[in-house]
This record gives C-alpha cells, structure tokens and sequence, in this order.
C-alpha cells in the first residue's frame, strides 16, 4: 500500500493518545529487538569467560583483571562505539556496512569502469567476513548449548552417552532450523522477545546469587584492574583478549539492524535489560571461579546438578536458537543489500511477510550456510574448537566499519579531522587490539573464517568488476536511444498490435535486445518502452518518486524506475501503474518482455585475469534469470542472446 500523508490538526486529547501510541510502539520494538539484535551477544555468557579463565591463573587478582576487560570491552565498544557513534550514521534509518557504504560521498576521481575505490573494497572484505560469522554462530552457539547437558549428572555411562550424542544433536537441530527458514520468522518472531527476556532476567539472576556471595568482584568495575592486567608478563596476554573479545560478538548487530527497530527501541533494550544482564552474569562467574578455583564450568555450574541444570540447558537451547536466527536472517538481508548494489550476483528473494518488508528468505544463502555449519561441527566437535575459530570475523568487522565511520565523518558531515581522529583512534586501537590477539587463532582454526570471507569478497569483487566490463562491452555495440528514435520517425517501418518492454541495462543506450529484435525481425510493436531498473544507494523509495517516464515520438517511451537497496524490484506491478499515471498505452497481460541473454567469452581485453573472468561466466551462468528476480510472468518473456568478450 502506498504510503498517504494526512493532515489533521491535533487535539490535545489526540496528542496524549499519539504519545501513549509511540511509547508502547518502542516498547514493542525494545521487546523485539531483544529476540534479534541481542541474540548473538546475549549468548556469550555460555562461554566468553570460561573460554577466558582457563588461560589464567585462576587467582583473584587475575580473574578481577579478566571481569574488568570483561566490563570495558562491553563499555568501549558496544555503548561509547556503537550506541554512542556508529548509530548516528544512519542512511534513512538503514545501518549496517553496506548503508555505510552508501553514505560515502563520491571523491569525484575519474576511474576505469571496472574500478572499485578503498573504501568500497574495505565494506568488501568486512560484509564477506560477516557472512562468515553467519556460519560460525549457529555452531557455536547451538553447540555451546548442547554441551551443557554434560552436567546433568556424574554417572560414568550416563556421561558417555551423552558425549556420544552432543555433535548429533547439534546436527539436527542446526538441519531443522535451516529447514524452517522457508515459512518464515513472523510466528515464531512473536516468542523471541519474551524467551530472551527470560534468558536475560535468568543470567542476572544466577550472578546475583554468586556475587551475594563474594561481592568483591563488584571491584573489577575499576579499570586499573584491566590495566594491571595488561601489564602483566606472566600471562599470555594476548590469548586472553582473544576470548575476552566473545564478549563482544553481536555487537555489530545493533547497527546492521537499526533499521528494523530504531535507535531508541535499541538503546531502552540494551540499558533496561541486556546489559545489567550480561554484567551481572560475567561478575557471577567470576566470584564462582574465586569460590571454587577448580570449577569445570564457569556457566554451567553456575546451577547445582539435577532439575536446575537441564531446565538450564532447556533455556540456553531455546536462546541459542533464537541467536542462531537472528544471524541467520541478518545473512539474507545482507545479501539482498548486496546484490541490489551490484555486489553479488542475483538471488532468489522470497518475502514472508505480507507487513514486513525485511522478512525474506534467500534460499541459495540459507542452504549454503546449513552446509557450512554442519561441516563446521562435524569438523572442530566441541565448542571450545570453534571458539579458536570465532573473532577474526567479528574484530575485522569492527575494525573496518570504524575505518569507514572515519570516513563518513570527515567527507559528508565535514567533521574536521581534528575532532573526528582522537575519537576513531581510540576504537581502532581497541578494535586493533582484538584483532591482533585473534592472530595466533589461525592454525587453530581461524583460517575458516578467513578462507570464506577471501572466498566472498572474492565473488563479490569479481561479480561487481565483470558487470562494469559487460556494461563497457555493451556499450561499445549499441547507439543512444534518441538517435535511433530519430531515425525510425525518419522513414515507415512495420507495426505491429501490442506492446514491448524491452529490458535497458543502462537508460540512455539503446537494449541490445531492441537492436536485434528490428534487426531480425524488421519490424516494432505499436508501442515500445525500453525500461531500465536503478538500485539507488537508499534503502527506500516511495512510490511517487520511483519512475522517470519520457516520450520520445513514434511510440517510443523510455522508462527508469529506482528501487532503494532494501526494496525487491516489483517490475510489472510498478510498470502497470506508472503507464497508468502518464498516459502510456499498456496492456499488463498482453505485454512482452524482451530480455537478453549474453553469453560471455573471457577473451576480451578487458584488465581483469583470465580465471577472474571465468569465475565471472560461470557465476552468470548460475544466477537466477532476471524473469524471476524482477516478477516478471515467464510466459511473456522472449530472450535474445549475444556473444560478449570480456
């Protein structure tokens, strides 16, 4: 439904309802921005600081140090960072790289075609590697969970069992909820939010119970105990602040999902409920591990044995799941983001909501990843295996979107560099810092991460030069439209009943498929429009800024529609209306699409190494037709192939 703006003069007893409206609206989206924004981080109590306290000493003095890197990692990088900075780099309400990307004013330097700036290959590498994060935390994280039920019992035979059955399960319960994904999360949307609340209240609650006990952990809020630690050489530093940093996966989830719920909902989330939460449970298993030095668990024994233990293991399955979801569904938006900026190759999009446009499902990306996840338990086993994967991803992340806030500060809001540096310093320091200290990871398994996010960026970067080469090579065979239109008014061709909407890479040239039609054909429909579809660097259009219609004579009409990057191009439903709006005769059922099909030759002179482009051919090879990516009925259809040499 197209968006109609109301004028009404409010009354104060409207007003009053208007603002009890917008409160329990944000109350609403705080609830369900636990169930997806939080999900990944809200996780890591399971096994951030156990993965942390057996690297060290366990000492007060040592674990204060650890729960104090615990608090300011927290502090510098999810509130001052994210909530304080990176949220305000906002395109119309859309976070995340690529909206980030989008923001970045053009330096006005003239570059080859096929040319792709720093900062553009920066968002590159840093979307590959989330896609890499999207594998990684449903293992661990449903892993992580199953685990727990190794302390139900003591029982030697009970014990092997349940050894046996851990990497079994995970499987399955990692295959069942990638086979769920095509119904879609709006029912079950609707549980995340009060189970995570529950989680939540739960782990504050399990701390408050140990630091009752030992309240001399509240002391690691000072930060000369993080500081003191770092200082220390008897300590493997560095593999610490590797496990310190699982504290701070997900944090890039509240930028990537402020468009779906809001800063404000983000925030009242965050400081109502998430963090107190996390806080309390670190501080809780800290005071455990100075209780009981020899404790096996950090988390799990956070509970006695028995009814306590598996309810938990209960509650932490149901969390990880919804986590697992939320990366999940965080995967398929971030590939429609990227193949509506001409990054990825087209995918299907299937919308599983009929009020929510940011509920989709990308089948080739959801099977792609279930693959993935599977082979990555099967692989490592245990979650402490993965663990030693996990952090490359995510630091290199952070690292590269404070690179680009940077950025985005200094060439579109003018900060002068003065101001913004000391600020962008100060998180690529700490950003750097986890970085580095998830280096020595990469024999133990951080080469997974590494390898699929090479792996994307690579595709990614081949798909976006490839279609600049293909755009160059086309070009160079058509002739603008307004000069074939002037030559047909020039002399008498054959018309024949109907209408041809030939599909129009680029709006000035003439389609290739035009050319070869008339060519082949020597003949027209009575009505030509040549279409072009732009994907602008906004996450929405409305509807009555969308299309760009011109007459050029002879029943020739060229047509431009633009679709913001979060938006699926609905092609004859748009065209219909916008024919209807300016008067230009057109028959939705009887209407032919003209589409061409190129076959690409990597033998062109185009710069770009011979197996880029092959990659390239057979990437376009294997990608959905632009019949189904742009809804168009594949019976009114009609391909015209060509032959172009990269």
């Amino acid at each position: 439904m197209d968006d109609v703006a109301l004028h009404v003069e409010p009354t104060a007893g409207a007003a009053t309802s208007d603002t009890a409206r917008a409160r329990a609206m944000r109350r609403a989206l705080a609830l369900a921005a636990l169930g997806v924004v939080y999900g990944d981080i809200g996780t890591s109590p399971l096994y951030a600081f156990h993965e942390s306290s057996i690297l060290i000493p366990r000492e007060p003095a040592y674990v204060l140090g650890v729960l104090s890197l615990f608090f300011w990692s927290i502090v510098l990088v999810v509130v001052v960072k994210y909530l304080g900075f990176v949220m305000r780099a906002d395109n119309h309400g859309e976070g995340g790289l690529m909206a980030l990307l989008a923001l970045v004013p053009p330096t006005g330097k003239v570059r080859r075609p096929e040319s792709v700036g720093f900062v553009a290959m920066l968002v590159l590498f840093g979307t590959a590697l989330l896609f890499g994060d999207g594998v990684i935390t449903p293992a661990i994280s449903v892993l992580s969970a199953i685990e727990g039920l190794r302390t139900v019992s003591d029982d030697p035979g009970v014990l092997a069992t349940i050894e046996r059955l851990v990497v079994p399960v995970t499987c399955v319960i990692l295959v069942g909820l990638f086979a769920v994904q095509s119904g879609g999360t709006a029912k079950v949307g609707r549980l995340f939010g009060p189970v995570m609340v529950v989680w939540f209240v739960v782990l504050g609650i399990l701390g408050i119970v140990q630091i009752v006990r030992h309240p001399e952990v509240l002391a690691a809020v000072s930060p000369h105990h993080a500081i003191g630690f770092l200082l220390r050489a008897d300590v493997a530093v560095l593999a610490v602040m590797g496990a310190v940093m699982l504290c701070i996966t997900g944090g890039e989830a509240l930028y990537a999902d402020m468009g779906h719920f809001g800063r404000v909902p983000i925030r009242i989330a965050w400081y109502g409920l998430v963090m107190p939460g996390l806080v309390l449970n670190y501080f809780g298993q800290g005071a455990l591990v100075i209780a009981d030095p020899g404790v096996a668990h950090t988390f799990w024994h956070l509970v006695p044995e028995g009814p306590g233990s598996i309810a938990l293991v209960l509650l932490s399955t149901a969390a990880t799941i919804i986590a697992s979801q939320a990366m999940i569904s965080g995967s398929y938006s971030l590939a429609r983001q990227a193949v509506q900026l001409g990054f990825f190759p087209r995918v299907t999009v299937v919308h599983t909501s009929r009020e929510t446009e940011g509920q989709i499902y990308v089948p080739e990306v959801n099977w792609a990843l279930m693959v993935a996840c599977v082979l990555l338990v099967l692989g490592f086993r245990t979650s402490s295996s993965i663990a030693a994967a996990y952090g490359l991803a995510v630091t290199g992340t952070m690292l590269i979107t404070s690179v680009v806030f940077l950025v985005v500060a200094v060439r579109r809001w003018r900060w002068p560099l003065w101001r913004a540096l000391p600020i962008v310093a100060v998180f690529c320091v700490v950003d750097a810092t986890f970085l580095v200290s998830n280096v020595h990871k990469i024999p133990d398994g951080g080469w997974v991460s590494l390898a699929i996010g090479a792996f994307l960026f690579t595709v990614m970067l081949t798909w976006k030069q490839g279609k600049s080469l293909v755009a160059v090579r086309t070009a160079e065979r058509t002739i603008p439209l307004e000069l074939l239109a002037a030559d047909l008014a020039q002399g008498p061709q054959t018309r024949v009943p109907g209408t041809g909407v030939f599909m129009a890479p680029e709006a000035e040239a003439t389609p290739l498929a035009l050319l070869h039609f008339f060519k082949h054909a020597r003949v027209l429909p009575e009505t030509v429009i040549t279409l072009s579809v732009e994907v602008v660097p906004r996450p929405w259009v409305k509807f009555e800024d969308r299309a760009q219609v011109e007459a050029l004579g002879g029943g020739i009409y060229r047509i431009c529609l633009e679709f913001g990057f979060m938006q699926t191009p609905q092609v004859p439903a748009n065209l219909r209306r916008v024919c209807e709006e300016h008067d230009v005769p057109f028959d939705a059922g009887a209407a032919s699409y003209f589409v061409g099909r190129e076959t690409l030759l990597p033998t062109g002179p185009g710069r770009m190494m011979r197996w880029r482009k092959v990659l390239f051919e057979v990437l376009s090879r294997n990608v959905p037709t632009a019949t189904s990516y742009f809804r168009i009925p594949p019976n009114q259809v009609v391909e015209l192939g060509a032959q172009i040499a990269l």
